[in-house]
């Protein structure tokens, strides 16, 4: 794996856990019983947007060494997950055919 695909694998991750983490305790103005005129009810009125970009840092870097681990260890290939079988029996060791 290189170096860009390791940080676009960060990057997707990260993006997948703060979508999942943003919903978390969130405090709506309809919650809150304060709804400024012109703004829906659902609006945020506490979002702690930092404390949870920092809970998905720590937690997307978690998960990223267990992805990134198991992809360079060669323990999942793509291969596995190819289905259809489309790329073809493996090559076989020391072999320098096309």
């Amino acid at each position: 794996m290189s170096i860009t695909s390791a940080l676009v694998l960060y990057a997707v991750i990260w993006f997948m856990v703060f979508l999942i983490v943003i919903p978390i305790r969130l405090q709506t103005q309809g919650d809150v019983g304060q709804i400024v005129p012109g703004t829906h009810a659902g609006s945020p009125e506490v979002h702690n947007l930092k404390k949870k970009a920092w809970i998905t840092t720590w937690v997307g870097l978690g998960l990223w060494v267990v992805i990134a681990g198991i992809i360079l260890s060669g323990w999942i290939t793509i291969r596995d997950i190819d289905v259809f079988d489309r790329m073809g029996p493996a090559p076989e060791f020391g072999d320098t055919s096309g």
